[in-house]
């Protein structure tokens, strides 16, 4: 069976989450970079495995696919390794939920609005904005409140074993913890905080950390 192969730029978190799920699996795999932020995912050679020009675009043995949620789920369902979504209803549930306050609130507010301005921003010659960090520390505290609830006394985020949610949300956090905001708005968080400090160390982000500049 040929190896998969994902399409998109190691520095999107997206990509790095189906990139850690096949680590953690493992198994092997092929990156092909796609520079979205060049303009690259608006090309008529992407747009045609991704016609909404996101990443990744991900092909492995006749199946082409889309949207990070499904790649992430066949991977784990159909490659031989450590069973990435829980058996359990219940601790699945945790983990869709998980995943769905991600893609729907923490990722728009986390990473669209306060890592694109402390990081992003400042790296294209542009201004930050500090408006827009400030009104999206709301939405960004009230995400991080609940993945800490969710969490509870588990070590990881849906139970006692990782699933497919810690590594949706691990290459948000990876860029997060890297501004200024991050101390404060993760003080009330001290399960979140250990569970970071244990998912940084992972050898699976370790190989996935994205090459930047």
């Amino acid at each position: 069976m040929p190896a998969p192969v994902i399409y998109g730029p190691e520095y999107s978190t997206y990509v790095r989450t189906i990139r850690l799920t096949l680590e953690e699996k493992p198994a092997q795999y092929r990156l092909e970079p796609v520079h979205i932020l060049g303009g690259e995912g608006h090309q008529a050679g992407h747009l045609q495995r991704q016609p909404f020009g996101k990443v990744p675009a991900f092909e492995h043995d006749g199946l082409t696919l889309y949207e990070s949620d499904a790649i992430a789920r066949y991977v784990d369902r159909v490659l031989p390794g450590k069973q990435l979504q829980p058996s359990d209803p219940r601790a699945a549930a945790r983990m869709d939920q998980v995943i769905s306050i991600i893609n729907s609130y923490g990722y728009p507010s986390i990473l669209g609005k306060v890592v694109w301005q402390r990081l992003i921003t400042p790296m294209t010659g542009d201004q930050a904005d500090d408006r827009i960090v400030q009104e999206a520390k709301p939405m960004v505290s009230l995400c991080l409140a609940e993945f800490e609830r969710i969490k509870g006394v588990n070590r990881y985020l849906a139970g006692p074993k990782i699933t497919l949610a810690d590594l949706f949300l691990a290459p948000i956090f990876a860029y997060f913890t890297m501004t200024p905001d991050a101390t404060e708005l993760l003080q009330p968080c001290s399960g979140l905080q250990s569970w970071w400090e244990e998912m940084s160390k992972r050898e699976t982000m370790m190989k996935t950390q994205p090459h930047l500049g």
